[in-house]
């Protein structure tokens, strides 16, 4: 079984930049793909970013390309999303998730990925 913790949340305003950290525990995060999703309130819960294990592939939301990166370093467990020019679009419940690598194929689906943190909350004011 493998947990996962976010961190990293906060507020700020717009044009600002946040880094959240997502830490694995229970399971190495090598050979699993991992991916951010956020839930704005009164909204479902959406695709934001996903880095294969396999080659680094990534791919990215319509909403955040160009302003958010995804990245891991799998020797500390970690990976990372790199959020940069943030609108008050963005306020959301950021969450990892990770599922085992099977392919080079980016999954950007919540139900390919079983393991998912609790979330940490980015509030991004005007």
């Amino acid at each position: 079984q493998m947990q996962l913790v976010e961190s990293g949340g906060g507020l700020v305003q717009a044009g600002e930049s946040l880094r959240l950290s997502c830490v694995t525990s229970g399971r190495t995060l090598s050979r699993y793909d991992m991916a951010w999703f956020r839930q704005a309130p009164g909204k479902e819960r959406e695709f934001v970013a996903a880095m294969s294990w396999g080659f680094g592939r990534t791919s990215y939301g319509d909403s955040v390309k160009g302003r958010f990166t995804i990245s891991r370093d799998n020797a500390k467990n970690t990976g990372f999303l790199q959020m940069d020019s943030l609108k008050p679009d963005d306020t959301a419940i950021y969450y990892c998730a990770a599922r085992p690598y099977t392919s080079t194929i980016v999954r950007t689906s919540q139900p390919d990925y079983p393991y998912w943190g609790q979330g940490t909350q980015v509030t991004v004011s005007s």
